[in-house]
């Protein structure tokens, strides 16, 4: 091989080389500041000590006005107590029966628990509250979908076999606040409606008032604009990238945000805006789906909603035990 042709293959592996290395991107690693903290705020999650206080016990019988037809025994607060354990525990409604029925005897209490039925038919009519801990000031809110299994096979099964029935999904959208990453807002609804359409339902949801919202390109919609520009809340929403400026004017936040990115790029614009946080809420999702489940038991669209809000408060409780604090080491 001649002199010219060696050097000419060298230097062909040498760029290719340097090509590759400027494309292998590191990946960036952060140090946990309260992991004292934090190891014990995971610990506490694990823990099984239950009590149930004076003030429960006393109220576990239904006191309220009386109708004509069947007698109500519990109140809602039984109702809602049996299917939190329910779902910590991850127990069916015969399970949670006995679970608590067995409680009570091990305290010397004289009072029963809701029989599954009771569970069943009352569930759909709680009202429950997320527990989010009320923030002062203003809030940064972060929405986002996933999709909860109601019934169906498995994955594997379906690889390996084929369908013999088709599953049923339903979409779960949830809002939570960006400094705390607590769920503030949650919907549950059949997996053919899109974000856009609930968007209200979850900013009237929220208690406090909203200073941004942080969305994905399935937020950028009309209607959801409107929403925003109506109630004064900045929009971080990404436009399409063939979107153009509008005469409307509840779009002039969106006008100008299509300037920008055409002056600066899109990538440099989400650095300026700190979209990156939008990411948190999947996070919140994933927690969701690592210690709750992909799975919804009930069967009643009113009861699965039900189940769905009680499982956004249990986790809730366990954001407020504690969350990492970290810092990117460079």
């Amino acid at each position: 091989m001649s002199n010219f042709m060696l050097s000419h293959t060298k230097t062909s592996v040498k760029s290719r080389f340097i090509h590759a290395t400027k494309s292998f991107k590191v990946k960036d690693k952060y140090k946990i500041l309260n992991w004292k903290q934090y190891n014990e705020s995971l610990k506490n999650r694990g823990r099984i000590t239950l009590w149930i206080s004076d003030d429960a016990i006393n109220s576990w019988a239904y006191t309220g006005s009386r109708e004509r037809g069947g007698k109500i025994v519990y109140s809602d607060l039984a109702i809602e107590t049996c299917l939190t354990i329910k779902q910590v525990l991850h127990l069916k409604l015969r399970q949670t029966e006995g679970f608590v029925n067995n409680f009570f005897e091990i305290m010397s209490l004289e009072i029963k628990a809701p029989d599954y039925s009771t569970l069943s038919r009352r569930a759909g009519r709680l009202q429950i509250e997320l527990k989010a801990i009320k923030q002062k000031g203003n809030i940064d809110i972060i929405v986002d979908s996933t999709g909860l299994k109601v019934y169906g096979e498995g994955e594997w099964k379906v690889r390996r076999f084929g369908w013999s029935k088709h599953r049923t999904w339903r979409k779960l959208h949830i809002g939570i606040n960006a400094e705390t990453q607590e769920i503030i807002a949650e919907k549950l609804t059949e997996n053919s409606i899109s974000d856009a359409e609930v968007t209200e339902d979850l900013l009237t949801e929220v208690d406090g008032q909203i200073n941004s919202f942080r969305g994905d390109g399935g937020y950028d919609k009309t209607n959801v604009r409107k929403e925003l520009c109506k109630r004064k809340i900045k929009e971080i929403i990404p436009p399409q990238e063939n979107a153009v400026v509008s005469k409307n004017p509840a779009l002039k936040e969106r006008n100008k945000v299509i300037k920008r990115i055409n002056k600066i790029g899109r990538k440099e614009w989400k650095k300026q805006i700190k979209y990156h946080k939008r990411s948190l809420v999947e996070v919140a999702m994933f927690r969701y789906k690592t210690i709750i489940g992909e799975k919804i038991n009930a069967r009643k669209f009113e009861n699965e909603k039900t189940e769905v809000r009680i499982n956004c408060s249990i986790l809730n409780v366990m954001t407020n035990l504690g969350m990492p604090i970290s810092r990117k080491v460079t």
